[in-house]
């Protein structure tokens, strides 16, 4: 999955824009006037929002609980979700409906790179003056850990309240680790000579690790190495060319893999074909029903300083009435609430977005889950993608470039990154 985000600081609470939408004058005209300036404190008769999401399964169940539970205890509002089945589907239903901005829904699901054009084209409503509110605000509710709410800015601006939010874990086959005499890794340096001896005693049946996402790799990589992934990143510079090596050389000798036609390590996890993998700590379910009978599985902190925040926030629209921004915000904050938060992520397995959950007993201790008990230690240091115009479209190409780079081990890794940069620049510069 793909992140983005910029980090500013604390939850200050978030601010009503006059709107205008992309494109027509008239329409942000005829917007600004009828939701104005002024909020809406008390909703009469029933107000209907409509919420887009990607949420499939099991996910899309707890959501649709957790709707249908808001909406009891608030029968003015009435809540229609609707699902657009996957991350890339609705990013393209949003972007192609960003020109039409009457048929937006009142909130959607979304990382905040999808939607820095249109913050930038005041299409979002800016939620400060809503959270600070006296009456309708978030008042004694906990607020949200400040480095998710912070990944939920756009240019200094809380337009967005986090969602389904998760990090990087590693996990690891508890009894391979046993049978090869390797203790759990709690840094890159250990995880390489773990990985080394795992592969070098297993005479070469045994990958030792890898890594789920490429461009999370690099990002985090070059976070640790003291650098942002941004348009100023310097692509043939050490720091990066020794963050793509300790990868690409484990690669080079068989300790470490890449996903490749898998897409995710959890199957060739799950098959004893490698012994650890760094990825979401949202994928813990499948993990467990694919090794459940096969062996012992664990999870720890990714063996880094910094880690990186994933999952997506929730963005409301500037064509919102402003009844629908009160009622739209008031199922938000429901679904920031402790309680709901608790459910929501003993559900799914996203982390919880406040801290008297990430730190409760009846979270950390849950019986079939495994990442509850390690996030805390993940999650110390997050820090998010900066939200810059293009940076959405660079962060996947970063993930092109790195592909091509461990493809062939037979290649001419310098020249590979040298041939990389104009590439990069290109699509900052699009």
């Amino acid at each position: 999955m793909k992140i983005k985000s910029l980090a500013t600081i604390a939850l200050t609470a978030i601010a009503t824009v006059s709107l205008a939408a992309c494109g027509s004058k008239t329409e942000s005209s005829d917007s600004a006037e009828k939701s104005g300036d002024k909020i809406v404190t008390k909703l009469d008769g029933t107000t209907a929002i409509t919420f887009w999401h990607a949420m499939a399964g099991g996910q899309g169940e707890a959501l649709e609980k957790i709707t249908k539970e808001f909406m009891e205890k608030n029968p003015s509002i009435k809540v229609t979700l609707q699902n657009q089945s996957s991350y890339s589907d609705l990013q393209a239903k949003i972007n192609s409906t960003l020109q039409s901005p009457k048929d937006l829904p009142t909130i959607t699901q979304a990382y905040p790179g999808w939607l820095y054009s249109a913050a930038s084209d005041d299409m979002l409503v800016d939620l400060d003056s809503y959270i600070s509110n006296d009456t309708i605000g978030w008042g004694d509710q906990e607020k949200i850990t400040s480095s998710l709410l912070e990944g939920a800015q756009i240019e200094g601006k809380q337009y967005g309240i986090p969602f389904n939010k998760s990090t990087e874990m590693l996990f690891y086959n508890a009894d391979m680790l046993k049978e090869y005499g390797v203790e759990v890794p709690t840094t890159m340096e250990e995880l390489k000579e773990a990985a080394k001896t795992i592969y070098e005693k297993s005479n070469g049946e045994v990958v030792g690790a890898g890594f789920d996402s490429l461009n999370n790799y690099y990002a985090i990589g070059m976070k640790n190495e003291g650098v942002d992934f941004n348009k100023d990143l310097k692509l043939t510079s050490k720091a990066s060319k020794e963050v793509i090596s300790y990868y690409g050389e484990g690669i080079d000798k068989g300790y470490f893999r890449v996903a490749g036609s898998d897409k995710y390590l959890s199957g060739p996890f799950a098959n004893k074909k490698i012994a650890m993998y760094i990825g979401s700590s949202a994928g813990e379910a499948y993990t467990a029903k694919d090794t459940k009978g096969k062996f012992e599985y664990g999870v720890a902190a990714r063996p880094s300083e910094y880690n990186l925040q994933q999952g997506t926030d929730i963005y409301m629209f500037a064509n919102a009435s402003a009844e629908q921004r009160t009622a739209a915000f008031e199922f938000m904050k429901y679904l920031a609430s402790p309680d709901v938060q608790s459910e929501w992520a003993l559900a799914t397995g996203y982390m919880p977005v406040v801290d008297s959950v990430m730190n409760s007993d009846s979270y950390k201790n849950a019986s079939d889950m495994k990442v509850p008990a390690a996030i805390a230690d993940a999650t110390k240091k997050l820090f998010s993608i900066p939200v810059e115009e293009n940076a959405d479209s660079a962060y996947s190409e970063m993930r092109v470039i790195m592909e091509n780079i461990y493809a062939n081990p037979f290649k001419d890794e310098d020249k590979i990154i040298k041939d990389s940069v104009s590439e990069l620049e290109q699509v900052w510069n699009q």
